[in-house]
């Protein structure tokens, strides 16, 4: 209902203003270089993020919105965040599970880092300590913080 003084037409602009200038959310997807590397995800320009089988990093997925920006991160022996990438397509049903409810999202690289940041500098760097990568070492898709996403792409830049 409209009042007199038209405040609800106001409130409707900013809440359009606002939905159209969200904030990105950001995050870290983990990956073995030897199953699938930062240099076969640039060779093919896009992938599906497929194969994710824990409920906690499933639900990352089902939160993550297209243009969100996401490091790329080679575990196994050299532990390294070595990308960015963003999400191209939100979460659909990953073709790739046999059972259960699972999701995959689209992701696109973006740039490499100038330089690897590998996980030891960022457990070294106290800004970073409590970030999820070095809290929760197994989970293979989590949120960053703003000041964590940024202070990584600086100390790889």
């Amino acid at each position: 209902m409209r009042n007199v003084s038209g405040s609800s037409d106001r409130l409707g602009i900013v809440l359009a203003v606002l939905c159209f200038y969200r904030m990105k959310n950001l995050w870290l997807v983990k990956q073995e270089p030897s199953s699938y590397s930062w240099s076969d995800f640039v060779a093919d320009g896009r992938t599906s993020w497929t194969g994710v089988r824990n409920f906690a990093a499933r639900n990352n997925l089902r939160r993550m919105e297209k243009g969100d920006e996401v490091l790329f991160y080679h575990s196994g022996d050299d532990k390294a965040v070595v990308g960015i990438a963003k999400v191209i397509r939100t979460a659909y049903p990953d073709s790739t599970a046999k059972e259960g409810d699972w999701s995959a999202v689209d992701l696109a690289p973006v740039k490499p880092l100038r330089r690897p940041v590998t996980l030891r500098e960022i457990k070294n760097h106290s800004p970073l300590k409590g970030m999820a990568l070095v809290r929760q070492s197994r989970l293979s898709v989590m949120p960053l913080a703003e000041s964590e996403f940024r202070e990584i792409v600086k100390m790889g830049a």
